[in-house]
């Protein structure tokens, strides 16, 4: 049987770790393992091509190695939201339509977007430029946590990391879960991480806010554990609980019982992760009352449960 061709389509600066996500899965023989892949890389304009970091690339093929390809992978893509050639699109668009199947990692969600071949679909891209994504392109159903989308012929991957996550998924479905758990194995890396890429964001940070919400905010918590309601926030600021909604709306952008929420769940992640407490006697010192209610609120929140964010970032 012939080899599935796979190429990269590459952009000046290239990211060297989003192409080494695809390049790793597709690209390496591994021995006892049968090869399914060739893996190539291209660009619009072949020669030498410089790196977000590190030494530049030298790329030998053009538009025209995706002609052929069967699954196009693009890489990321510098700068995020740039207007991408027309020749780009055209040749992604035409690739598209004769049955090759079209992945994004990261940033390179932005080009099949500007191809339109994301249109009416639901996709993804790394959580700090999932605003930005939604705002170019009203008519893409932006899903800020997944780590991946797969429509089948064109899929989408969340921030760097979760290229490999797609990459391993499209090795699960064209060659079977053994194959890619094999393969998997040899990256030290498990076949399938549990979960969304909102578990990877950020901890939440103290947004400035002004003298009528700063000493709740600071008073609130000190007092996770207790049982804080939106009526026994605004007694303590002393205005009404419509009046307190007004400012947690304007200064913070969400709700008081958001907020809190939002807090409880951002010190449950810092006990999972630097404590062996129970998750019982953590969702008690958080305020969400019991074991049930925290794996509720974490799956909700995060897509995953306390114990496989312990697993995963615990010290």
């Amino acid at each position: 049987m012939s080899r599935h061709r796979v190429v990269a389509l590459l952009n000046a600066p290239q990211s060297p770790f989003e192409l080494a996500c695809a390049a790793e899965v597709f690209g390496s023989e591994r021995p006892d393992l049968p090869v399914h892949y060739d893996f190539t890389v291209c660009a619009e304009h072949p020669g030498v091509l410089p790196a977000t970091t590190g030494p530049a690339m030298y790329v030998e093929a053009g538009l025209d190695a995706l002609t052929d390809a069967n699954t196009i992978v693009v890489p990321g893509w510098q700068p995020t939201g740039a207007t991408v050639s027309p020749h780009v699109l055209s040749a992604l668009g035409a690739a598209h339509r004769r049955g090759a199947r079209v992945v994004s990692i990261c940033t390179g969600a932005f080009v099949l977007a500007q191809a339109g071949l994301l249109d009416g679909r639901r996709a993804t891209t790394h959580w700090r430029r999932a605003e930005q994504f939604a705002a170019a392109f009203p008519r893409v159903e932006v899903d800020a946590d997944v780590l991946y989308v797969d429509h089948g012929d064109v899929a989408t991957s969340a921030g760097s990391g979760a290229g490999i996550d797609l990459a391993l998924h499209l090795v699960r479905r064209d060659h079977g879960a053994a194959y890619a758990a094999q393969i998997a194995r040899s990256m030290v890396l498990p076949p399938h991480r549990e979960g969304g890429q909102l578990q990877y964001a950020a901890q939440p940070v103290t947004i400035r806010t002004d003298e009528s919400l700063a000493p709740l905010l600071e008073w609130a918590l000190t007092r996770l554990e207790t049982e804080l309601t939106v009526d026994r926030l605004a007694e303590q600021a002393g205005v009404s609980a419509r009046t307190l909604a007004r400012r947690f709306t304007e200064q913070l952008g969400h709700s008081p019982g958001k907020w809190l929420l939002n807090q409880r769940l951002a010190a449950a992640r810092v006990l999972l992760e630097q404590t062996q407490l129970p998750v019982e006697t953590i969702a008690i010192r958080v305020g969400l009352s019991s074991a049930v209610n925290l794996r509720r609120r974490f799956r909700t929140t995060l897509g995953t449960t306390p114990g496989a964010y312990r697993r995963a970032f615990g010290r």
